[in-house]
């Protein structure tokens, strides 16, 4: 029998191409990248768009593009809120 579960997030890594989200939380074993996450503006709430992928994570938040390591990219969940 199934347990009943939910899904408060999944890495950012997993949405595609202009697929975006809001940042439900930031979880990493390395304070290093917790860090650099919060001092770059990435926080909960904030609306982020996937711009590209490959060879290197593009991302969009507000008006302004950052590219982000896959480390940090892995440790950012937020869930799709359109396609």
């Amino acid at each position: 029998m199934f347990t009943c579960f939910s899904v408060t997030g999944y890495s950012l890594e997993l949405l595609t191409i202009r697929e975006q989200g809001v940042v439900t939380f930031c979880k990493s074993h390395d304070e290093i990248i917790l860090s650099k996450l919060i001092l770059i503006g990435i926080l909960t709430g904030n609306i982020i768009t996937l711009k590209q992928n490959f060879p290197s994570f593009v991302i969009k938040m507000e008006n302004t593009s950052l590219t982000l390591n896959t480390e940090s990219i892995r440790a950012i969940y937020i869930p799709i809120i359109n396609n």
